[in-house]
């Protein structure tokens, strides 16, 4: 399937590396030739005699001899230039029986290589190829390598991957995101993609929203509508099943919630008004004693003032029926003013002069039939002696004159008539000389 680009191990260049020059693998050693033994020598002859042809005739036959000591001599010679040649032809045939022509596919981009390597894990640390934790190589880094034998890399490439509204992050080895979205198992027809299936995932990843196709149910004024929808939230899939919400109309889960497949969505039609209602806030009264003023004797240096608090409520009505009052908000329109009052502590006479010796019980039986709590019918005067407000407290009192006591009233009384006589009772006045 693929041109044979063989170069052998040890002439192909490996790659330069930065600020030194290329290395050369090392040379497997040659193998080693063995010394032939010495030959054996000739004994001389004993005496030292050469023979009787002498020397002349050992010599001529020496030059001219015989063809069978000849071949001998030849042999001799031929032979350890024989072995030497044997050696390095087997040290030869063994230096290339370790070259593997393989077959490396890193990342799609496939090439054929010749290797010493032993197994997968070496053949990628010679060829500068990184393996990390999320890579996948076949046959696995351990496993042992032939000639012909196929080795593939495929990198791990992140893909945060935001399915159906929920977030994680996921390692692919795939290419592009149709194959990221096979290879983990995601449902793609009708869903909704944030990049195209063709979308090529480089090594630093990419970020992934699918959206699949679920089946939603709208109940919407008494009718159902199921739709398919691949909608990003509630509010979306309404509006894709041709239904509009006015004014406060909502629905029974949160308009921006997530759809999830079989979920059941019913719209809510709200009409109501909101109801605004004003209460009195009441005020404090703080009270301090007054040694000059006499006991039973208050004054109010400064009146209170009730305070206003206004509530909002909303008056709603939910498909026809009419709900609870629902309290929206509570506000303070004006704080209240404590009110400042003086309380005497002073002890009161028991007498008046010139006013002791009338015939008060007399005056306040018929005035008021003897009932300090009395009040005329007017509302204008009250008490014992039938004062009214305004004399009541020019003589010291405070209040009302059918809140005092008996007692104080009468003093009153006697403090009024030592200052005008008996006329403030034109009618009853008389009896206080009875």
């Amino acid at each position: 399937m693929y041109a044979d680009t063989y170069r052998p191990g040890y002439e192909r260049p490996l790659p330069r590396q930065s600020g030194s020059a290329p290395t050369l693998p090392a040379m497997p050693p040659l193998p080693t030739v063995p010394v032939m033994p010495p030959l054996p020598t000739v004994p001389a002859m004993p005496g030292g005699a050469v023979g009787e042809e002498g020397v002349d005739g050992r010599a001529a036959r020496r030059r001219k001899g015989r063809p069978g000591e000849r071949s001998e001599s030849a042999l001799r010679r031929l032979l350890p230039q024989a072995l030497v040649v044997a050696f390095l032809a087997g040290g030869t045939t063994a230096f290339v029986a370790e070259d593997k022509a393989i077959e490396l596919s890193v990342d799609g981009h496939q090439r054929t290589l010749h290797t010493f390597a032993g197994d997968v894990g070496e053949l990628l640390a010679e060829q500068g190829v990184p393996m990390g934790e999320h890579d996948m190589v076949a046959p696995a880094p351990g496993a042992a390598l032939a000639s012909g034998d196929e080795v593939a890399v495929r990198y791990g490439r992140p893909v945060r991957l935001t399915l159906d509204g929920s977030r994680r992050e996921v390692w692919t080895t795939a290419h592009t995101v149709e194959g990221a979205l096979d290879e983990l198992g995601v449902r793609a027809q009708g869903a909704y993609l944030s990049a195209s299936r063709s979308r090529s995932i480089g090594r630093a990843g990419l970020a992934l929203d699918v959206r699949t196709e679920r089946a939603v149910t709208i109940m919407a004024d008494g009718r159902a509508r199921t739709l398919r929808t691949n909608a990003a939230n509630v509010g979306e899939a309404v509006r894709e099943a041709g239904i509009t919400l006015r004014g406060q109309d909502t629905t029974s889960v949160p308009l921006g919630s997530f759809p999830r497949d079989g979920q059941t969505v019913t719209v809510l039609r709200v009409t109501g008004a909101r109801r605004v209602y004003e209460e009195q806030i009441p005020f404090a009264v703080e009270r301090t004693a007054d040694p000059t003023l006499f006991r039973g004797t208050e004054v109010v240096d400064r009146p209170g003032r009730p305070g206003l608090r206004r509530t909002t409520y909303l008056q709603r009505t939910v498909n026809g029926v009419r709900q609870k009052p629902r309290r929206e908000r509570t506000e303070v329109v004006r704080r209240p003013r404590e009110q400042l009052v003086r309380f005497g502590t002073k002890p009161r006479p028991d007498s008046v002069h010139g006013a002791d010796h009338l015939n008060w019980q007399a005056l306040a039986a018929c005035e008021s039939g003897g009932r300090p709590h009395a009040v005329d019918p007017s509302g204008t005067y009250g008490g014992l002696y039938q004062f009214d407000a305004r004399t009541w407290h020019s003589l010291g009192g405070s209040g009302r004159p059918q809140d005092a006591s008996a007692r104080e009233q009468t003093y009153r009384a006697k403090k009024l008539y030592v200052r005008q006589g008996a006329a403030p009772w034109p009618h009853c006045g008389p009896r206080l000389h009875s």
